[in-house]
């Protein structure tokens, strides 16, 4: 697909998200994962009041007036699935493209060109960098999704900086990290 139709798709798809049912981030659903598995080994993290309210020994879990709890106790909201569909939507894209191997798909020329061809090296690269950003995400109180692209739509200053911020850091990281021979 071309980028620009792309795009435009994509605009339009956050628009009617936004319009339809909230702006839209997901950085959160990774704390309401950890809620789910604690439950799932310790029953006692999140429990029900009277009132029919939840909360959580997590004083993490707990805030918000036990919105987190909550989510965690019964995951099956929007955010949660968005999170489950943006994983399948990303597979069935990259499978119905079909253009890369799928050595290309795990250690791109580009990385192998700098880096070598280790799988374990690359994995590793990627887990490092997408934990630094999901913590400074979390540091921030969101996400790229919910800062930038819901932010911008919403004109939201801390849009606009989180934006310059990220774009400030990753156009130097990547002409390191990816200098031209």
């Amino acid at each position: 697909m071309d980028w620009k139709i792309g795009g435009v798709a994509l605009g339009i798809v956050f628009f009617l998200a936004v319009l339809l049912v909230k702006p839209i981030g997901v950085s959160t659903q990774f704390v309401i994962l950890d809620g789910i598995a604690w439950n799932a080994v310790d029953s006692s993290v999140i429990t029900q009041t009277e009132d029919g309210k939840y909360t959580s020994t997590n004083p993490y879990l707990a805030k918000s007036h036990g919105k987190y709890a909550k989510h965690a106790a019964n995951p099956l909201n929007y955010s949660f699935v968005f999170v489950i569909a943006m994983v399948l939507g990303a597979a069935a894209s990259a499978l119905s493209r079909g253009r890369e191997s799928a050595e290309e798909r795990s250690v791109p020329q580009i990385w192998r060109a700098n880096f070598g061809d280790s799988k374990a090296k690359r994995y590793a690269a990627a887990f490092v960098g997408g934990f630094i950003v999901l913590y400074g995400a979390r540091l921030a109180g969101g996400c790229t999704s919910g800062h930038m692209m819901s932010g911008l739509m919403q004109t939201s200053l801390s849009g606009y900086l989180f934006t310059l911020g990220a774009f400030g850091a990753a156009i130097p990281t990547a002409m390191i990290m990816y200098k031209r021979s």
